[in-house]
């Protein structure tokens, strides 16, 4: 049973619109799921660096609050320890924002591509939607 043409013409508009917006969808979705990443680094840095005070600050009381050597020989051991981890988070996040901003800046779009592969299968089969 085929519908009259004001409405086919109306669901061609209608899926034409679903097509584009589903295009920018996939776009935003693309945009942020890079954002997350950068966040996602932010975050790894900041527990890096907070690990690295505790261990610099639990030094620093082991040497300042025991009478004992052997205690201040640990927190001698610690105060090195934290900073290096300290170091060592600040150089993997600059490490780890290089490579995404590499990546960031070989992506390329898709959505077109397959819209467009879509549309030529479709029309192989005779289907136009």
């Amino acid at each position: 049973m085929m519908l009259p043409d004001p409405e086919q013409e109306e669901i061609k508009k209608l899926k034409k619109k679903l097509k584009q917006q589903e295009k920018k969808n996939t776009e935003i979705r693309d945009q942020m799921a890079v954002q997350r990443t950068i966040f996602a680094n932010e975050r790894t840095l900041m527990a890096y660096l907070r690990t690295s005070i505790a261990i610099i600050g639990g030094g620093f009381a082991a040497i300042k609050l025991s009478k004992h050597i052997y205690m201040e020989i640990v927190g001698l051991v610690l105060m090195p320890t934290g900073l290096a981890l300290a170091l060592y988070s600040l150089y993997r996040y600059v490490q780890k924002q290089k490579l995404i901003k590499s990546q960031k800046e070989e992506f390329t779009q898709t959505s077109h591509h397959h819209a467009a592969i879509h549309e030529k299968e479709a029309s192989r089969y005779g289907n136009t939607d």
